[in-house]
């Protein structure tokens, strides 16, 4: 049964929306959180554990200091403490993708706390608080078989614990206040921000479409005046931008129907529907039904101050700060340069052109509009086509000096893709040369005419 729905614009006027984001990275270390055991993506199933990742018994695991330097990284990014001591706690639930029945996490006690980033939408910018930056490790993945590929009328479902145990860092903002009308591209520029910052560390690929970047959507309504919180949803596992906004802004018009209606909002977990809208999952539970309680296997974490700020020196140009650089430096105005932020990739590869040779028109142009379709046609992102910044830049200069012309430029691009080299070698392999030789011009038109006078 559909949900009634309330007015974007109505919303807006009877209530001011409140935001809560969680957002789940999974980092790319050589090896997992607790084990040794490798965290290559799309390996044969169950072919990367051991009987740490499984929970065989007498196993123990071991902290990945990798992963704690990678989280220790996102929390200075995201200007947080670094807590002096730290400890693991044991998130007991039902996880039938978790071997050990429980989620090694933390709890009260995190790694990296009280931040602030801001996000920019349009000519505003939004604070966004954070609450924490914790370690914990990832579930496996389960594939339901039969129906619509739901446990709820599938056939049977399989387990594969490849991803058990890989290092999972959650992000949790502070409650967003202030967003307004802009409540949902607030919550999906933050996300691209994070993802920006992860991949400019180093510290995750941030393939939102892999999983490797997920984020928890927690919307409420506030009754204009109101002081008092609003119930809470929370839309999980969203995996893309477009998602992300489209869910808080669906969120905002369900409950503002509900809440106009007299009716009260009820906590729960939500699931993301591509087709535009959110279905309910499971009544959300408190910090007491998890039963926390430390980790017995693991001592405590604590991070030499030394070395955190031997850390803070090695830290990359802020993604912000990086995106307000070059948007000046290639002259683009708000909405151009937002239709490069809007394509996962896009922004390192046109970045990555510019510095080959190409001008950022060009750059922008080829990876926007051919780049971008191919890539859309393969299922790849931009950065996963066999083609480089190099490259493309190699074509442009080709372009520019009178050897192709734009319709030769996309056929050289088409051959680089295929595998048949770098673009000279492309053009000259299928003689995509322009002739600008007036004789020969004339010769080749003599020629016509004369046989077919």
């Amino acid at each position: 049964m559909a949900d009634e729905l309330l007015s974007f614009d109505a919303v807006l006027e009877r209530f001011d929306p409140v935001l809560g984001l969680e957002v789940h990275v999974e980092l790319s270390t050589k090896s997992k959180m607790w084990c040794g055991c490798p965290t290559e993506f799309g390996n044969e199933p169950n072919s990367q554990v051991c009987p740490v990742c499984l929970g065989l018994p007498g196993s123990l695991p071991v902290v990945n200091a990798k992963a704690v330097e990678s989280a220790i990284r996102i929390g200075l990014s995201l200007n947080c403490q670094i807590a002096r001591w730290c400890r693991f706690a044991r998130k007991n639930y039902f996880y039938p993708d978790m071997p050990k029945d429980y989620q090694i996490s933390q709890y009260d006690e995190p790694l990296c706390f009280d931040g602030e980033i801001a996000v920019e939408v349009g000519e505003m910018a939004y604070q966004v608080p954070i609450e924490r930056v914790h370690m914990e490790e990832d579930a496996g993945k389960i594939t339901h078989i039969g129906g619509v590929g739901r446990i709820a009328n599938a056939d049977y479902s399989l387990l594969d614990y490849n991803r058990a145990g890989v290092p999972l860092m959650e992000i949790v903002t502070k409650t967003i206040h202030d967003t307004g009308a802009a409540a949902p591209e607030v919550a999906a520029g933050y996300v691209a921000l994070l993802r920006d910052m992860v991949r400019a560390l180093a510290v995750s690929q941030g393939r939102m479409e892999r999983g490797n970047l997920r984020c928890d959507v927690n919307v409420s309504l506030m009754p204009k005046g109101a002081s008092e919180l609003g119930i809470r949803s929370e839309t999980k596992n969203v995996n893309s931008l477009r998602a992300v906004a489209d869910a808080v802004r669906y969120e905002m018009r369900r409950q503002g129907a509900i809440l106009s209606a007299g009716g009260r909002v009820v906590q729960e977990t939500r699931h993301w529907n591509e087709a535009g809208y959110t279905t309910a999952g499971r009544s959300k539970e408190t910090a007491e039904d998890y039963r926390y309680f430390p980790e017995p296997d693991l001592v405590p974490l604590a991070a030499d101050p030394a070395w955190v700020e031997q850390l803070r020196a090695t830290l990359p140009e802020h993604p912000g700060k990086r995106r307000a650089r070059l948007r000046t430096e290639w002259g683009f105005t708000q909405r151009e340069f937002g239709d490069i932020l809007a394509v996962p990739g896009a922004l390192d590869t046109i970045a990555d052109t510019v510095l080959a040779g190409a001008t950022p028109i060009a750059a922008r142009k080829w990876w926007l509009t051919e780049l971008a379709r191919r890539a859309n046609e393969w299922g790849v992102a931009l950065d996963e086509l066999p083609i480089t910044a190099k490259q493309v830049a190699e074509v442009q200069a080709l372009l520019d000096t009178g050897q192709i012309n734009d319709k030769l430029a996309r056929q050289v691009i088409e051959g680089v893709l295929a595998g048949e080299g770098d673009p000279a070698a492309v053009v000259q392999h299928r003689g995509l040369t322009v002739v600008s030789d007036t004789g020969a011009l004339e010769v080749a038109v003599d020629g016509a005419i004369a046989a077919d006078p």
